[in-house]
């Protein structure tokens, strides 16, 4: 147990840090976390600290209780008569000690939740924000390119289309369509897009061609599914409806 109990106390100590940081990149169910291990063990130990620092702030507040460092000490130490007298002092409070970790992790998950809706509310990651360099996704890209999230809220795009260059049988296609939703893999890089209302035509046609081949055909079906691997180049629009005065209603298409 001597190298165990120090062991299984540092995991405690840092699950509610995990917990927090993991919440923290999900947004609905895409989780935003590319980041490599030193920074995401770093991390998990600043969110720890504060987490611990929060918690501990209000049991002294509210129940004027401090921590006992002495015992935590003891618990970390690798003498095992040391760790007997401390986990005597942790069993004299355990229904405390029990309140402080169930709360603590309750906090941990639902927490990270409130910021970041009110994060995706406010905008508070877009680029230009002033708290953009601690509340923004690192390395993801492809989500504010898609998303629109680096937007004011006032200037969000009403829709995105996404026009993707595929070579079908040597030839190459042009599709276009709103983006109902996309998809990363677990390197963060895009896996694919799901459009809707797909047009197609072939890029030849943009040749000189007049007439009839000019044309957009529809793609039957409700949902159109690419694969990035699949397209050659990709295009992304912004299109905001404007109203013109006196009307009553969207009048215009402003990419």
């Amino acid at each position: 147990m001597n190298l165990a109990l120090p062991a299984l106390v540092v995991f405690l100590l840092l699950l509610p840090g995990a917990i927090a940081r993991s919440r923290i990149k999900l947004v609905e169910r895409l989780s935003l976390d590319y980041s490599p291990l030193g920074q995401v063990v770093a991390e998990t130990v600043v969110w720890s600290a504060a987490l611990h620092a929060l918690w501990l702030g209000a049991v002294y507040l509210f129940r004027g209780q401090v921590l006992h460092t002495d015992v935590l000490l003891r618990l970390l130490s690798a003498e095992q008569a040391a760790q007997t007298r401390a986990l005597d002092a942790v069993a004299a409070q355990a229904g405390a000690v029990a309140a402080y970790g169930s709360s603590l992790l309750a906090a941990a998950y639902l927490a990270p939740l409130l910021l970041r809706l009110a994060i995706v509310r406010w905008r508070l990651d877009e680029q230009n924000a002033w708290c953009s360099p601690l509340l923004r996704f690192n390395q993801a890209p492809w989500y504010y390119l898609l998303s629109g999230a680096d937007f004011p809220r006032d200037r969000a795009p009403d829709f995105i289309t996404v026009s993707a260059l595929v070579d079908i049988g040597g030839e190459a296609i042009l599709f276009t369509g709103l983006l109902q939703n996309f998809y990363l893999d677990p390197e963060g890089q895009l896996d694919r897009v799901v459009l809707s209302q797909v047009m197609r035509r072939p890029l030849a046609a943009d040749k000189g061609s007049t007439g009839e081949a000019q044309r957009f055909y529809p793609v039957d079906g409700d949902y159109f599914v690419l694969r990035y691997s699949d397209a050659i180049t990709l295009n992304v629009e912004y299109i905001t409806l404007t109203t013109e005065p006196g009307s009553a209603g969207p009048a215009a298409l402003a990419a």
